[in-house]
């Protein structure tokens, strides 16, 4: 959908990292076959729309620590891939419920994007991104960011949560008309 949007409707995306649960041990929590079958029935709508866009999402069996996958993101921005890393990370975790705080993952992840792992993996682990990381982290939480996604439009309109399309169409309308408006006050 995010691709879709910046085709038809120009607008520049920038994805900003967020810890949907930060009290995540780093070993990750193990899902009990129960909560993974609640939580299939409850995604039900998420795997429509994502088979709908073309993309499979399965049900890990674990609740990866999203630290490490966070800053190797980081990383991959400084390095100009950032949309690719976070592409194949998106893809890997959530279209074959690998747990991307595996360096196995991370690492395979890079060499996808056209990055080198063993680079990333030391910039990683001697901690650089982690500060980063934080800022990045308490910036979402000022903004009173407490879910993902989150898109936040213009500074102005937040929609929260996997949304059709159709919203994204009638805020940036909203948006739209709004310049127009400021357009003609201006003059």
């Amino acid at each position: 959908m995010v691709e879709r949007l910046e085709r038809e409707h120009r607008v520049e995306v920038e994805w900003k990292p967020f810890f949907l649960r930060p009290d995540t041990p780093p070993e990750g929590l193990r899902l009990s076959p129960e909560l993974r079958a609640r939580l299939a029935s409850a995604n039900e709508r998420l795997k429509q729309m994502a088979h709908t866009a073309g993309l499979e999402m399965v049900q890990p069996e674990i609740i990866p620590n999203s630290r490490r996958a966070l800053e190797a993101t980081e990383f991959a921005r400084d390095r100009g891939k950032h949309e690719e890393f976070h592409l194949v990370v998106f893809r890997k975790f959530y279209g074959e419920g690998q747990d991307i705080n595996q360096w196995t993952v991370l690492r395979a992840t890079a060499e996808e994007a056209g990055l080198n792992p063993d680079e990333m993996q030391r910039e990683v682990e001697r901690g650089k991104y982690h500060d980063v990381l934080d800022a990045e982290i308490a910036e979402a939480y000022a903004l009173g960011i407490t879910a993902v996604p989150t898109y936040v439009l213009n500074d102005k309109y937040a929609i929260v949560g996997a949304q059709p399309y159709e919203v994204f169409q009638r805020v940036l309308a909203r948006l739209s008309a709004e310049d127009k408006k400021d357009d003609k006050v201006e003059t």
